[in-house]
């Protein structure tokens, strides 16, 4: 048995050479990180002093007498071409009116950048900066509002060669294995690196100040040594198991080659053996001690789940949703999506489709969701950048079923989240809940193998099938803004795709949302498409939400078109060739919609606020058509029941362009009445859940408040008048009430809200309602 001594001795110090030369390169990697991360900052402080330095210049040569002779003389083409003469190097310099007539007379041509840049610069006041598309390629693009002797405010345009701003990205070493680039909403300016890394860039992302520019970067994951271990514990192990061998090796010969009394065989051979592979493995791994269970004999006891640092709030009605980097991070989402590849897989259902919103936490929390998901043993299909609706129709595409959108929607910029499907059902309510249970209790699948993963682009699909089925009979023009969320990458392509004509507003992917929050339903939100639908001439505005499955509109003339009045438009259209059908609705919209749905023939069913809630009660009743205020609209016929603002967007279109009226007459016609947006009123003690209770209580009572109105309890309290109506309801993503009322005309919405008032008054004391 000595004679196997060396032979295991060999053997450990192989297994040592293999945590060593894993210490050693995960150290590596750390380092190329480390050397990844100074070479962003260098070329942050680049890019911003040339940035800097080009606004400085701009400003100074605007200066010079010459220039400002010819503005206050009202010569726009004499101060451009003085300017052009005093900055040398300069490509084009022009001076325009700030009522950009001509820019606006043929958008395209101009340059919805530059325009973009031109109108940023008007309305803040101060010079700016972007890149643009110009003169055939990008270009670094300079704006600086002036006035222009009597003819009142104009903006001074100067094209820079893009080398201006660029040029000390060149000057930075950056590893090769990595990834940096200068980016401008999901555009890459200038890159440098592994592209293939350009996915996850926005992780390590550092703004340069007051500019649209980013600089992005990333590197190859970490790839944990055996047994998991990081780096400091692999060299650990590693020196334990060198040093083991060499006691085999080495200091075996060193023992004495007689014994003074002799010994039974069967120490003798403990001796010469020494320990073996699994012993000395033991040796540099703690053993966890036995419990008392296994010390008797019985089945050894599962040891307690570890502790997770997951907050139970982000688990909510309709999806999960936090705040990256305190409540939703890497590993929690790597948790979260481990529990959901173990409820699919309970369901037999192993393939999963991922994609995610423009946020900047998207990448990083993609990842993750999928390193958990492909833990649990699910195969992950994953399609990147992707509006919600589109990841939903990966899964009819792909035949999965079951899909996970990475995507903080309305929510501000420091949130995400994620939207899941199994089995073609949207987790809501206790089955979110439930995933939050497997998680805290540990009870995850844990596969022997991780499954598999594979990129897959599913966007020309999801187009073509539109495409195929929609097709305009008259052109539209179009504004479409995106407010600078996911919709942005694909709204402008599958609109004229069907035939309109498209004007972009917003519609690069910004995570942060520097123009607007990307919430429809908000008429704050909608300012700038009305006067961008005016400027144009445009037919119709759409907007869409932060993941593109809402929708909000407004007319050529500027009017903002509820979602619920849309929907009247869309039942028409869908009874038409579903005579019967039913249509369902949530208890924020209008009380004109009922009436009008019976009169089309179809049957009309309130429902709970909540897109889950809606798509599982449209397969309950199997409707062909839901919607609601916040602007989900869900189509079965002719598409797959889920919600898509995309969708909704070009089924609207196709009514408009069948009619001889303008959009702006055919909205009109719809049944109205005096209105409020939705209210929020934010809670401060208590739940709004509870203060909602308490208001239903009170008007189930016998000292009822509400006398005389028609009381609806299936989500919050809605009252229901011959002349109006009003809602207090909880929500259930954000600690507000949110409410609504109509009337038939302005003295009973007032009647109404006084009502309302008056109760919720007796409740939140001082607390502003905004109404």
């Amino acid at each position: 048995m000595g004679r196997n001594a060396p032979l295991l001795g060999v053997a450990l110090l192989l297994l040592a050479g293999w945590f060593g030369w894993s210490a050693v390169q995960q150290w590596r990697q750390q380092a190329n990180g480390d050397t990844l991360a100074q070479a962003r900052d260098e070329a942050v402080q680049g890019v911003q002093q040339a940035a800097t330095g080009q606004l400085q210049q701009l400003q100074q040569h605007l200066k010079g007498d010459r220039v400002q002779q010819s503005l206050q003389a009202g010569d726009a083409a004499g101060a451009a071409q003085a300017l052009r003469e005093s900055w040398s190097g300069v490509e084009q310099v022009d001076v325009l009116t700030a009522g950009l007539a001509d820019a606006y007379a043929d958008g395209a041509t101009f340059g919805y950048a530059r325009l973009a840049l031109l109108e940023s610069v008007l309305a803040d006041g101060k010079p700016g900066l972007r890149v643009v598309r110009d003169g055939g390629g990008n270009r670094l693009g300079l704006a600086a509002p002036v006035q222009l002797g009597a003819l009142g405010p104009a903006v001074v345009y100067v094209r820079q060669p893009l080398l201006r701003l660029t040029g000390p990205l060149d000057q930075v070493r950056a590893p090769s294995s990595g990834f940096l680039s200068l980016r401008q909403g999901a555009h890459d300016i200038v890159a440098h690196g592994d592209a293939r890394l350009a996915d996850s860039a926005e992780a390590m992302a550092r703004p340069i100040k007051g500019t649209p520019l980013r600089l992005t970067a990333s590197v190859p994951n970490i790839e944990p040594g055996p047994l998991g271990l990081g780096a400091l514990p692999s060299a650990i192990v590693a020196l334990l198991l060198a040093f083991i061998a060499v006691l085999l090796v080495v200091g075996r010969g060193r023992l004495p080659k007689s014994l003074p009394m002799p010994i039974r065989r069967s120490a003798a051979a403990e001796i010469d053996q020494g320990p073996t592979l699994r012993e000395s493995l033991q040796m540099a791994t703690p053993v966890v001690p036995a419990t008392d269970a296994a010390a008797a004999g019985g089945p050894p006891a599962v040891p307690p789940p570890p502790p997770v640092d997951l907050p139970a709030d982000i688990f909510r009605a309709y999806d999960i949703r936090g705040v990256v980097g305190t409540e939703l991070n890497a590993r929690n989402a790597a948790l979260i999506g481990q529990a959901i590849g173990t409820v699919a897989l309970e369901q037999g259902l192993r393939e999963v489709v991922i994609g995610r919103d423009g946020r900047l936490s998207g990448p990083e929390l993609s990842a993750s969701l999928a390193e958990g998901l492909r833990r649990a043993g699910c195969a992950v299909i994953d399609i990147g950048l992707a509006p919600t609706p589109l990841v939903y129709f990966a899964a009819f595409h792909l035949r999965t079923g079951t899909c996970v959108a990475v995507t903080g929607s309305h929510n501000p910029p420091e949130y995400n989240g994620f939207k899941v499907v199994i089995g073609g059902e949207t987790l809501s309510g206790d089955a979110i809940t439930d995933l939050y249970q497997r998680i805290s209790e540990g009870r995850l699948a844990q596969a022997a193998e991780p499954g598999d993963y594979q990129q897959r682009e599913v966007a020309a699909d999801y187009i073509q099938r539109i495409a195929d089925d929609v097709q305009l009979d008259r052109p539209l023009k179009v504004v479409a803004d995106a407010g600078n969320g996911v919709a942005g990458a694909f709204a402008p392509q599958l609109l004229e795709a069907i035939g309109a004509e498209v004007i972009p507003l917003y519609c690069d992917v910004d995570g942060t949302f520097p123009n607007h929050h990307p919430d429809p339903s908000e008429p704050a939100n909608l300012e700038d498409l009305v006067q961008t639908v005016k400027r144009f001439g445009a037919d119709l505005g759409v907007a869409f939400d932060g993941d593109g499955d809402r929708l909000g509109v407004v007319t050529g003339e500027g009017r903002i078109i509820y979602a619920d009045r849309l929907l009247m438009l869309f039942a028409a259209d869908v009874l038409m060739r579903n005579p019967g059908a039913m249509v369902i609705y949530d208890v924020k919209c209008t009380g004109k919609l009922s009436d009008h749905v019976l009169r089309n023939g179809g049957s009309p069913l309130m429902w709970k606020t909540g897109h889950s809630l809606m798509k599982a009660k449209m397969r309950e009743t199997d409707a062909e058509l839901a919607g609601e205020m916040s602007g989900h609209f869900f189509f079965k016929e002719r598409w797959f029941g889920f919600d898509d603002g995309l969708y909704a967007a070009a089924r609207l279109l196709e009514i408009l362009a069948q009619r001889e009226e303008t959009p702006h007459e055919v909205l009109e016609e719809l049944p109205d009445m005096v209105s409020t947006p939705e209210l929020k009123v934010p809670v401060a003690s208590g739940t709004p859940h509870a203060l909602v209770a308490m208001l239903v209580a009170a008007a189930q009572s016998e000292d009822n408040p509400y006398a005389g109105g028609r009381l609806s309890t299936i989500d919050g309290l809605r009252v229901d008048y011959p002349d109006g109506w009003g809602l207090v309801r909880a929500s259930n993503t954000t600690p507000v009430l949110v409410l609504r009322f109509e009337g038939n005309d302005e003295a009973a919405l007032q009647r109404i809200q006084a009502l309302f008032r008056s109760q919720l008054q007796g409740l939140l004391g001082d607390t502003a309602l905004g109404f």
